[in-house]
């Protein structure tokens, strides 16, 4: 890897039930990073608020504004870029999109994607039965744009399991492919690392994973395992347990070696209809 290229942090976080706790477990972990700069940090799905009902977040999202100027704020402080995760954005007085925000560092939100496939599965759990698009809207647009660490295409979580996103992320020009998430410990244990190195393999994408972990306030339980992948398949950097971060840089050198030796993209004979 370059010795200074820039850095990408993953956040991994045990979010709670109270949105003001959870940012100042945020700012209190800001404060442990590497002072290299320039920094993406990465947040978790849901990273805000770990709601026990679609009610509570769909009162956390007609806050949204007030926690988006917080974030702003951090990261012109911090002097980083921030993908923050999913927080909830109003769609309508019943719905909220699981917005995912990329903020600059000078605090501007340079790109939201709203998560496209929701979590409506019955899962061997504590929790059994998920039922995601009761409170939440899907989004329908594929979002890839300009940073200092390459062009970062955004998805979140369920939508790991559907390729045809990302390689139309990879299509549209994506190097490095953030995935926020708050994986169940069943399907985590089966599904979470064998999906993400297929999606970087395929795409021929760095693949940055902030998760949530351990047991939260609702009740739930989340896997963990946060984690930075490589074009090539390889697994630089994994935090399996507990809250805190991992780093890592993107080797858009070594990204591009890997496309020229094997064209993938240029190969491809078959493009899905996504939406």
């Amino acid at each position: 890897m370059i010795e200074h290229s820039p850095c990408i942090v993953a956040l991994q976080m045990c979010s709670g039930l109270n949105a003001d706790d959870n940012m100042r477990d945020l700012v209190s972990s800001l404060n442990t990073l590497p002072t290299a700069r320039p920094m993406l940090v990465c947040l978790p799905e849901a990273f805000l608020v770990f709601s026990k009902s679609g009610h509570d977040t769909l009162a956390v999202a007609k806050k949204a504004e007030h926690y988006k100027q917080q974030l702003s704020a951090l990261c012109k402080e911090h002097n980083i870029w921030l993908s923050a995760g999913t927080m909830p954005q109003l769609y309508n007085e019943h719905k909220y999109f699981a917005a995912s925000h990329l903020f600059n560092s000078l605090g501007e939100c340079v790109a939201t994607y709203n998560k496209i496939h929701l979590f409506d599965v019955n899962v061997a759990d504590q929790t059994g039965s998920y039922r995601e698009s009761d409170f939440t809207q899907a989004g329908n647009e594929v979002v890839v744009v300009d940073s200092p660490f390459g062009k970062i295409g955004l998805t979140v979580c369920y939508d790991l399991r559907f390729s045809g996103l990302f390689n139309e992320l990879a299509r549209q020009g994506a190097e490095i492919i953030l995935v926020p998430s708050a994986f169940t410990v069943p399907t985590g244990l089966a599904h979470w690392q064998p999906l993400l190195t297929a999606r970087a393999i395929e795409t021929q994408c760095y693949v940055i994973a902030a998760a949530q972990y351990g047991t939260h306030q609702n009740g739930r339980q989340t896997y963990g395992h946060s984690i930075i992948i490589s074009p090539w398949g390889e697994q630089l950097s994994v935090l399996p347990s507990g809250v805190g971060f991992i780093s890592g840089h993107a080797d858009l050198n070594q990204l591009n070696k890997i496309r020229r030796d094997m064209p993938v993209q240029s190969h491809q004979r078959f493009r899905e209809h996504l939406l």
